[in-house]
């Protein structure tokens, strides 16, 4: 079963990602499809968008002989990750709560 994934819950995994290592969009998108079935088509609007937002910033890196767009966190892009985060463990809680005890 699969549930829909809402686009602040998917900037959220996607900030998550980048945190760990900068890194390029195709690496992001097989890092999330480890978990989540999404496509490639979806993730990189989402680049998009938190580049746009200045939650991450984009470079280009030469890899065998072909430039690479990197993502890299921002400071704006942290926060942001900190408040999914503290708002993610709010909202599991709640869920598995009522999954447990129906209330």
């Amino acid at each position: 079963m699969s549930y829909p994934i809402s686009s602040s819950l998917l900037d959220g995994i996607v900030l998550a990602v980048v945190e760990r290592e900068s890194t390029y969009g195709y690496r992001i998108t097989q890092d999330v499809q480890k978990v989540l079935d999404i496509s490639e088509s979806t993730l990189y609007p989402v680049l998009r968008r938190l580049q746009k937002d200045e939650c991450l910033e984009a470079y280009n890196m030469e890899y065998a002989g072909r430039n690479r767009k990197y993502y890299k966190l921002t400071d704006k892009g942290a926060a942001q990750l900190n408040l999914y985060r503290s708002e993610w463990e709010i909202y599991s809680s709640k869920i598995t709560r009522m999954f447990e005890e129906g209330v």
